[in-house]
C-alpha cells in the first residue's frame, strides 16, 4: 500500500470486461517527502478520485481482486481512499 497523487485518467475503447464501468487513474507514488518517486501505477478507482488528489493505493493483486469482488481478473492496484493528510513524526 502507497500513497500517491493522481496525474491522469486513461480512456480504453476495447477492455478486458473487469474493468466495464470503471475508472482507470494514472496514480504517482510519492515518496516520505511527499515528492512524485518516478514509480506509477494505473489503477482501478474506488472512491471517485479525481487529477490531483493524494490517493491511498493497495498495490497488491489478490487484494485488489478482494475489493472488486472478483475471483479472477488482470487488476493489480485499485485506490482505496483519497488522503487529506500525512504526518511523520
Amino acid at each position: 500500500m502507497y500513497v500517491g497523487r493522481v496525474s491522469g485518467t486513461v480512456v480504453a475503447t476495447i477492455k478486458h470486461t473487469a474493468f466495464n464501468g470503471r475508472k482507470l487513474l494514472i496514480v504517482d507514488r510519492l515518496g516520505e517527502d511527499g515528492e512524485p518517486t518516478g514509480g506509477y501505477d494505473i489503477c482501478v478507482d474506488m472512491v471517485q478520485a479525481g487529477v490531483g488528489d493524494k490517493v491511498l493505493v493497495l498495490d497488491e493483486g489478490n487484494g485488489a481482486r478482494q475489493v472488486l469482488n472478483m475471483k479472477v481478473a488482470p487488476v493489480r492496484a485499485v485506490i482505496v481512499g483519497i488522503v487529506d493528510d500525512v504526518q511523520i513524526p
